[in-house]
């Protein structure tokens, strides 16, 4: 029955944009909530107005939706529903990161019609492009392109999904995003990585862009599950656990003990005696979690993103000894903050928090772990995450405009929230300047 206590509401997945972030959480047996919080300016809340929130809201068109995946761009986010086999996107939408097929601002999950009826098994978002692999093992991509990301041969944007017909006879089964370029995993553990290319994270040996995938080196032999970028660095790890770095090492983020950047894939020797679990890259850091859930990090240290209890850049992976005794089983960063999840179900958060996008309930930046209890299991209040949760009419907004739309305050349909509107069309609503 609901209610045991291995059925708690708990947080099940993590996403971090550049100032904004987002979870998933499991609320019942087949239910599920999508909270964000942080940044506001763009819509990358979905909550349809452009404010910031210091606490986690639900975003009411996501509410039992089936959402199976979050991930996070610079300020935009993604959600895949498994129940609607469906993806939606909102945010930011310059350069056609959203897929809408245009550049409009979205303030509610908008879904994308050339997705519909596909079933997503990984996404990732980079600033301003997004990947998605199915289960067909196809890989698609949208969004900005000046340097080769969405692997399509060319450098011309794409305002909505595109086949990487490249990758074609290959299965892609994960997918990750830098800055401006990409990597992902096939089922027989080659690694890709395309787009931006000056500081070696292709990983091919050189530093020019690729405009289609390209096999990273150093890897033969090698069968990777786990790939992950930071802004212009990437990661991969082994099925036996070692971990891989390559790509811009100017703040030690790539964990080799030096500044030096990398243009092949290298194994991080530090780690050498732990079996990796999990990988999150930031802005210029990066955070590990070993398979008996110890946190290590290294990288720029300036907003405490570390988590080690100084604002210091950290050379050598450190263990994040505030979290020890804990198992993190659960891993995010964005550009300057970071997210956890413990197997006890304690979430906790770190780094730059200008925006509130901690969770904590202030703006104040901390250098150390630090529980958020509103997000941790036994003490979450699903009534206090939708206090505020309105229906709203999904909008797009011109990026050269700026403006955000106020929904009319006559009530609606719950159902009517998520549905799209007409291509073109704009709904009966108040517009506001910010």
């Amino acid at each position: 029955m609901w209610g045991q206590a291995d059925e708690l509401p708990k947080v099940v997945g993590l996403a971090c944009g550049s100032s904004h972030s987002v979870v998933l959480l499991q609320t019942g047996p087949s239910g599920s909530m999508v909270l964000s919080w942080g940044r506001g300016e763009d819509g990358q809340l979905g909550h349809g107005d452009a404010e910031d929130r210091q606490h986690p809201q639900a975003v009411f068109a996501l509410i039992n939706r089936g959402i199976t995946q979050v991930a996070c761009g610079a300020e935009y986010t993604v959600a895949v529903s498994g129940l609607d086999k469906q993806l939606y996107s909102w945010g930011w939408g310059d350069f056609g990161r959203l897929g809408t097929g245009d550049c409009r601002d979205v303030f509610i999950p908008y879904p994308l019609p050339a997705m519909a009826g596909k079933t997503v098994v990984s996404v990732a978002c980079g600033d301003t492009h997004t990947l998605v692999a199915t289960d067909a093992g196809e890989l698609w991509s949208f969004g900005r392109n000046q340097n080769g990301q969405l692997g399509l041969g060319s450098i011309q944007d794409s305002l909505s999904p595109q086949l990487v017909a490249a990758l074609q006879g290959k299965r892609v089964m994960r997918v990750a995003c830098g800055a401006e370029h990409s990597c992902c995993v096939t089922d027989a553990g080659e690694v890709y990585c395309w787009g931006w290319g000056r500081y070696g994270n292709i990983g091919d040996g050189e530093s020019q862009d690729r405009h289609v995938p390209t096999r990273a080196k150093g890897l033969e032999g090698v069968r990777v599950q786990q790939v992950a970028c930071g802004w212009r660095h990437s990661i991969a790890v082994d099925d036996g656990g070692a971990m891989y770095t390559w790509g811009w090492g100017a703040y030690a983020q790539l964990m080799h003990g030096d500044r030096n950047d990398q243009y092949v894939p290298k194994r991080v020797e530090a780690l050498r005696s732990h079996r990796v679990a999990l990988v999150a890259g930031g802005w210029r850091h990066t955070l590990v979690a070993d398979s008996e859930g110890r946190l290590f990090s290294a990288g720029w240290g300036k907003f405490g993103q570390c988590g080690l209890g100084s604002c210091e850049d950290v050379v050598t992976p450190r263990q994040v000894e505030a979290l020890a005794g804990e198992r993190v089983v659960l891993l995010e960063s964005g550009w300057k903050h970071t997210l956890a999840v413990t197997a006890s179900g304690k979430f906790y958060s770190w780094g730059r928090n200008v925006n509130g996008q901690l969770g904590n309930g202030s703006t104040q930046d901390t250098n150390l772990p630090v529980e958020v209890p509103a997000l941790s299991r036994g003490s979450i209040n699903l009534d206090a995450f939708t206090r505020d949760a309105r229906p709203a009419v999904l909008h797009g907004v011109a990026p050269s405009d700026r403006y955000a739309v106020v929904p009319d305050s006559a009530p609606m349909d719950a159902e009517m929230a998520g549905a799209p509107l007409p291509a073109g069309a704009v709904p009966d609503a108040n517009w506001q300047r910010m």
